[in-house]
């Protein structure tokens, strides 16, 4: 497979489609019905035959998929590449239904669409959530059958045979008793001719020949010989590099800035000033950086430049004293409550977190008074071009082209604008391309954070320890609510509840309730594993409290809860088996549990945990049970998998964005610190086959270690964590 870094079917100043030819290829509507299914519907009409879905370039049977006339197939790629696999999976759904091999097709990423291009069960164009195998499952299915009919089609009609006698193999159309074969390069021109099918048949999972195979990652050879672009990589003609110095505190301004010295140092071209950031532009990234060292910039704080941690912490815990949004009600918890032999309460809280992506943010534009282009890799292409368009450029959308890129990393951090908003500020000051690239620094202290939470739980037992009333009540800030207000009712939003409601367990009388709190001058973002990292985390830890409470083992406790979900139970179950649960450790080591359904998917990790006379934590071993229906790459699923593990132990044991008077305290990856190589436990991922519909997989891991090694602890030390990071001091040994 050939992956097309750089250029996509961009519409633009130079190649804007018409009006009609939007129509004709409008073929996906989709969107989530009030009960949570998806509603699908195929239009592909091309009225005008050959001229149409034809053409010069081949066969272009739906938005997704040309087939051009050489034979090669062009997937228009709606999701993006940001490690996590999408360049592998999503293919293979394609090529299966269309009966071509892996390395027939090449890849264009989609340009900023979103009549064509939406997520189907997010609604807008977007990689994000765990679900882009999710939302391409059924529809880039029917794509590549609705393909795969229309080719048949035409050879049979070629042919003078009946279509059910002809078959698709591998990149051709075979006539097996006549021995007839024919290439789809070269069925193009009639296939186009064809009529649309309304309704195709989809490949029963039986007859899968790729789907839940492991196929090696398609992007990695251009990522290990270097050849792969990501949007750091993009070099226009003419580029100039710029980075740059925002107010320390969020909401304030630029007083003075005295900018002789940096004007000084060799290489730097320009310095552009803004109402509450400072850039230096040069010939180089070292230029840059050597400039922006030199500039004298004061600041005016603003009204934030007091505010710290502690009173941010202070004003949730505040607010979960008064009634939130209920979430959700079962039975009666107020009067099972009152019954219970034993009560347990406890209060919960999560720090902010940065993103810290490997790639840190950057963008290239060329902008000029006629027109605006973008070079980025984005999570939101759409988001990017509106952004830059509407709101910074001034600019009507058809004058925006944006190239998206392979992403290093992005979690959640390049669903925002922001990083491209900034690059075009400082581009309308500048005559040609430049290239906004942030330091680290900047990065860390400028990113838009994972919120703060806070959690107030009770439960009550019965007389055999069993939970009877469950009341969880917490506070944060809602993401959804700024970046689509749509997601957003009755003070509610389907992220921010994810893991707090709809639990696994059977638990007959339970009231959830969400207060809203926005930090003062805080930008909040989704984090990998967004809601669930933090709801997950609280009912995971509050549910071995309750097992502690009962005297009862955490295995056993769980399973006791599961008999109305039996596939969470086999994933508990599985887990607990293959990490020897119940078998003797060395002192302070501990096993410790969790079990989720988050993002369509149930998963079940056991952390083995070492903890230190000193306090220090060491994971050593996670072993993860998972079902997430349809496989459609095994080593994609493990990778991930073994990703998000890496990324939940490093929130676990470090992860921590403090301010103090308004600023940011962390800086970069000494004082932010990223789990290295030799803290690296051995991983463990056992696979749960059936044909359920796919779940997500990309976050899952993340929130499903950050309670097990939480529990681990407890089990090892006997000090329960409510809170994250990991605080040596508290584990210490005595004496």
């Amino acid at each position: 497979m050939i992956i097309d870094h750089l250029t996509s079917r961009i519409t633009g100043p130079d190649r804007s489609p018409s009006a009609n030819d939007l129509s004709r290829r409008t073929f996906l509507q989709a969107g989530a019905a009030a009960g949570g299914g998806l509603m699908l519907s195929l239009s592909l009409p091309f009225a005008n035959g050959d001229t149409e879905a034809a053409g010069a370039d081949g066969f272009t049977p739906n938005a997704f998929i040309r087939i051009q006339r050489d034979g090669q197939i062009v997937l228009t790629m709606p999701y993006v590449e940001m490690g996590q696999g999408t360049y592998t999976a999503i293919p293979m759904l394609i090529a299966e239904e269309l009966e071509a091999d892996l390395k027939q097709v090449r890849l264009e990423h989609a340009p900023p669409n979103e009549k064509l291009y939406a997520n189907p069960l997010l609604g807008v164009q977007a990689t994000g959530n765990s679900n882009a195998v999710r939302a391409a499952w059924q529809p880039l299915r029917q794509a590549g059958a609705t393909a795969r009919t229309m080719l048949v089609t035409a050879a049979a009609k070629r042919w003078n045979m009946d279509a059910a006698s002809c078959r698709a193999q591998s990149g051709e159309v075979l006539h097996p008793p006549t021995g007839r074969r024919a290439t789809y390069g070269e069925l193009t021109a009639d296939a186009a001719r064809m009529p649309v099918p309304t309704n195709v048949a989809l490949k029963r999972p039986q007859d899968f020949k790729l789907i839940g195979t492991p196929a090696k990652r398609l992007d990695t050879p251009a990522k290990v010989n270097g050849t792969a672009v990501y949007g750091i990589d993009v070099r226009p003609p003419g580029v100039r590099i710029a980075t740059l110095a925002q107010s320390p505190v969020f909401g304030g301004r630029v007083k003075r800035v005295d900018d002789t010295a940096a004007k000084a140092v060799k290489g730097v071209r320009q310095i552009v000033q803004l109402d509450d950031a400072v850039a230096v532009v040069a010939d180089h990234m070292g230029a840059a950086k050597k400039g922006l060292a030199a500039l004298v910039i004061e600041w005016d704080d603003g009204p934030h430049a007091k505010l710290t941690t502690e009173a941010v912490a202070g004003e949730l815990e505040k607010a979960t004293l008064n009634p939130g949004a209920v979430a959700q009600n079962i039975g009666d918890a107020d009067n099972a409550m009152a019954s219970a032999v034993t009560k347990v309460e406890a209060t919960y809280h999560l720090p902010f977190l940065a993103h810290a992506t490997m790639e840190p943010m950057n963008c290239t534009v060329h902008a000029r008074k006629d027109g605006c282009e973008i070079w980025i890799g984005s999570q939101a292409v759409a988001r990017v071009q509106a952004a830059a368009a509407a709101k910074t450029a001034g600019l009507p959308l058809d004058k925006v082209v944006v190239h998206n890129h392979l992403i290093g990393g992005g979690f959640g951090r390049r669903l925002e604008a922001d990083g491209a908003v900034r690059a075009v500020q400082i581009a309308q000051h500048v005559d040609g391309p430049v290239k906004v690239v942030w330091t680290r620094e900047e990065d860390i202290q400028h990113d838009m954070y994972r919120p703060y939470w806070f959690d107030r739980l009770s439960a009550g037992l019965d007389a055999k320890g069993m939970p009877v009333a469950w009341n969880n009540r917490f506070a944060g800030s809602s993401v959804a609510s700024r970046w689509a207000s749509g997601w957003f009712k009755n003070g509610l939003d389907p992220d921010s509840t994810e893991g707090a409601i709809d639990l696994v367990y059977a638990l007959p009388n339970m009231h959830v309730e969400y207060v809203q709190v926005e930090p003062p001058g805080i930008p909040t973002a989704f984090w990998r594993s967004v809601g669930p990292s933090h709801n997950v985390f609280v009912t995971e830890s509050f549910i071995d409290e309750l097992a502690a409470a009962a005297k009862q083992d955490p295995v056993g406790y769980r399973l006791a809860l599961l008999d109305k979900n039996p596939r969470a139970k086999v994933v508990l179950a599985l887990a607990a088996e293959k990490a020897g649960w119940g078998q003797p450790l060395p002192e302070r080591v501990g096993r410790g549990v969790s079990l989720q359904f988050v993002f369509a998917t149930y998963m079940a990790q056991v952390a083995e945990v070492e903890v230190g006379k000193d306090g220090a934590v060491r994971v050593r071993r996670v072993v993860c049970a998972v079902d997430c229906g349809t496989v459609v790459n095994p080593d994609t699923v493990r990778a991930q998998i073994q990703s998000g593990i890496m990324f939940g132990i490093t929130s676990a044991l470090y992860g921590k964005i403090t301010l103090k008077d308004g600023r940011v305290e962390q800086t970069n990856f000494d004082t932010y610190q990223i789990l290295r190589m030799d803290q690296a436990p051995a991983i463990d991922v056992h696979i749960v086959q059936n044909f359920e519909p796919p779940g997500g997989m990309g976050e899952c891991g993340t929130s499903a270690v950050v309670p097990a090694v939480a529990n681990a602890i407890f089990a090892a030390t006997g000090k329960r964590l409510r809170t994250m990071p990991v605080d040596a001091t508290a584990l210490k040994q005595p004496g």
